[in-house]
């Protein structure tokens, strides 16, 4: 369940991009479309192989951990770093933030956390001792 909260979390955040920029007029619908459907495959893709890995499909937890674990973790901090390594501070964002910064922000964090406690429980024990005997089970 917590790849599908960061997969709607991460559509809800396009979402809020994509109608930002129509609305603010610095991209057209034909400028957007590419990364619309770049960030549509990764979606479809992310369901898919958490479709798999509920159904045990060890591959599906190491497809998840590489690209959305560390990829996907990457590019969800990368731009947030680099603006604080610029030297600007948590108090400079909060005070030049409106409604819909806010609500960017908590998005992003709810996909982050998301992406991380998924990836914390895909390679507990009890998820090891799960894929185990899946496949177990699938060799019998």
């Amino acid at each position: 369940m917590l790849w599908f909260t960061a997969v709607g979390a991460g559509a809800f955040e396009a979402a809020l991009a994509v109608t930002g920029m129509l609305v603010g007029g610095s991209a057209s619908l034909a400028d957007l479309a590419a990364g619309m459907g770049l960030r549509l495959t990764v979606f479809a893709a992310a369901i898919f192989m958490a479709v798999r890995l509920r159904r045990g499909h060890n591959w599906a937890r190491i497809a998840l951990a590489l690209t959305l674990g560390v990829f996907g973790t990457l590019s969800l901090v990368i731009e947030p770093i680099r603006w604080l390594l610029e030297g600007h501070s948590l108090g400079q964002a909060v005070a030049g933030a409106d409604a819909m910064t806010f609500v960017f922000a908590a998005s992003r964090i709810v996909h982050l956390a998301a992406v991380l406690a998924a990836m914390a429980l895909m390679f507990a024990p009890a998820a090891n001792a799960y894929f185990h005997n899946t496949s177990r089970l699938s060799r019998a």
